[in-house]
């Protein structure tokens, strides 16, 4: 099934849908939230009953997002049998949404659509839209509005650059493309509030933020027999400096910046006992789909990901993997 297709098929069920659940992932960046803020416009124009859900706090430097203060982040609020339509934005697995086993184990009768640009990882929504080709979910809502024919006002322009903005580092990764571009130009043309996004994004990045920034950096270290580079976040370490931000896909896109090398993995610990990977590549010939593929993930060739079981364990100066 073609994305034209995908798209036109992702209005029909919100059209016809009665109750509908939009969540996003916990630690929540400004394309979760401004994607999540996109949707809650759209279904309030529909007149829809709707829910905004998110498992944890928002952060309130995201205030000036229309409908920022509808999401709600307490689980007890909503009752999941209720709905018959279930969106996950932005998500990248199930997991990250804090409704994983209510997803696993809804109705039939429930639908759940994914729309994402991160790398696939499990086979679970009843349709799926993501290419992580484009730098944010937010650009795969912008084709959603333009595909279906449905008008684009400040609000939505203003949701749409925040989440291009966030997700590109103000178009500083590789992931920023001619599209790109074109659709935050189109965006200023239709009100989007560029002056005040970036003073709200770019200006007030929290502590703890800016200490996981330094440890990557710090802990990067380059194999020079493959020219590959990595940096490694052990769940310890991550523990220790705390915050509430998810900014690892901003460090990986910042880490492929690097000078002269084939490709870049930010190995990081989660709960559980997993392992998440996060390559990127600017080498013009470098695909680093095929590394993610060997360890069971997927992606693109400048962008992909994994995710594995296992626990990080330092032995002298290097980690290895129980």
């Amino acid at each position: 099934m073609n994305f034209e297709i995908k798209f036109q098929k992702a209005w029909a069920k919100i059209k016809e849908a009665k109750n509908i659940l939009v969540v996003t992932h916990v630690r929540p960046d400004g394309d979760a939230l401004a994607s999540l803020c996109v949707m809650v416009e759209l279904l309030i124009s529909q007149n829809k009953n709707y829910t905004a859900f998110c498992a944890w706090e928002v952060d309130k430097i995201f205030s000036y997002l229309p409908h920022f203060e509808k999401v709600i982040n307490k689980k007890e609020l909503i009752n999941f049998n209720d709905y018959d339509l279930i969106i996950s934005l932005d998500c990248g697995s199930i997991d990250r949404t804090g409704l994983a086993e209510e997803i696993k184990n809804r109705d039939k009768k429930q639908f759940f659509l994914e729309i994402d640009h991160h790398q696939k990882i499990e086979n679970i929504s009843d349709l799926e839209i993501r290419d992580s080709a484009m730098s944010a979910t937010a650009e795969a809502l912008y084709n959603f509005f333009k595909n279906n024919k449905i008008r684009i006002n400040k609000n939505i322009a203003t949701c749409i650059l925040t989440g291009i903005l966030t997700d590109t580092a103000n178009f500083l990764y590789p992931s920023t493309s001619d599209q790109t571009i074109n659709i935050a130009s189109e965006m200023l043309v239709r009100g989007a509030r560029f002056p005040e996004i970036v003073h709200k994004t770019w200006y007030n990045k929290s502590l703890p933020s800016m200490k996981l920034w330094g440890l990557a950096l710090s802990n990067l270290k380059i194999n020079e027999k493959y020219n590959f580079a990595f940096s490694i976040l052990t769940l310890e370490e991550i523990k220790s400096i705390g915050g509430n931000d998810d900014i690892y896909d901003s460090i990986v896109g910042f880490l492929s910046n690097l000078n002269n090398v084939q490709g870049v993995l930010l190995l990081r610990e989660e709960e559980g006992g997993k392992l998440k990977g996060s390559l990127r590549s600017s080498h013009p010939t470098a695909d680093i789909s095929r590394l993610a593929r060997f360890f069971g993930g997927g992606g693109h060739p400048k962008s992909s990901g994994f995710l594995v079981e296992g626990k990080l364990e330092k032995v002298g100066k290097n980690y290895v993997i129980s």
